[in-house]
């Protein structure tokens, strides 16, 4: 009796394990449901516009406020509007992709307010100009992409033989804070390479007398002229010909 019911006994609890994991094999996997969203939960940022290459101003901790009015546009040699004077001497510069918008939105006399950070020249870089009369800003923003550059062989070629004299009343630096020109009296603004600036020390300083012959342009805005020869009146140096001075 035994060696019958030992094998039918193990036949049923072989056959209660298998019926117990095919029941488990045939249950769905759950996929765990995701945590509902705020109603008030604030949109992912938008995109930039395309072509628009985004760029955040200036540190807050560098950033500063000064305001005055518009005595004067500036202009670099090839005649874009890249900075203006205020009334007590201030430069205010920014980038020459911003004159055409600058120029529509201000006239000379305008009462603004400029936020930018103050160089180590004391030349103010713009970021921000608003007028306090109309709230009408302009921004500093990139250009939009896709503009084909200047071909090489155009650049330069409206630019005419320019001559100037007078007295400085601004010298403008590069980034780092070097004397890189000078601005006349008349607005007139002189371009200088650093290392031609510091050789004319004695000349590239606020109330000197000078005189440059080089290229540039002239225009409604002002004069702007990059310089080849540069010195006191009547006695030009040839910045890329040292033989001898220019009588």
């Amino acid at each position: 009796m035994q060696s019958t019911r030992c094998p039918s006994l193990r036949t049923a609890v072989l056959a209660a394990l298998l019926t117990v994991s095919a029941g488990c094999a045939a249950q769905p996997a759950v996929t765990p449901t995701p945590p509902p969203v705020a109603a008030d939960a604030p949109p992912p940022p938008a995109p930039p516009p395309p072509g628009v290459d985004p760029r955040p101003l200036a540190d807050a901790a560098s950033m500063t406020t000064t305001q005055g009015t518009v005595a004067r546009f500036l202009t670099n040699p090839d005649g874009d509007v890249d900075g203006f004077m205020t009334d007590d001497g201030t430069f205010v510069r920014f980038p020459p992709h911003m004159g055409a918008q600058l120029t529509s939105a201000l006239r000379r006399g305008d009462l603004v307010q400029v936020s930018g950070v103050r160089e180590e020249g004391g030349s103010f870089a713009a970021q921000r100009i608003t007028d306090t009369r109309t709230g009408r800003q302009v921004i500093d923003e990139p250009p939009m992409r896709g503009r084909p550059p200047l071909p090489r062989t155009a650049r330069g070629a409206g630019l005419s033989s320019l001559s100037a004299q007078g007295q400085v009343a601004h010298v403008t630096t590069a980034p780092r804070g070097e004397p890189d020109g000078v601005i006349l009296s008349d607005g007139t603004v002189i371009k200088l390479t650093p290392p031609v600036a510091q050789q004319f020390a004695t000349l590239v300083r606020t109330g000197a007398t000078v005189s440059a012959q080089g290229y540039g342009t002239r225009n409604q805005y002002g004069t702007a002229l990059q310089a080849t020869a540069f010195g006191s009146p009547g006695n030009l140096t040839p910045l890329y010909d040292r033989n001898a001075p220019m009588r």
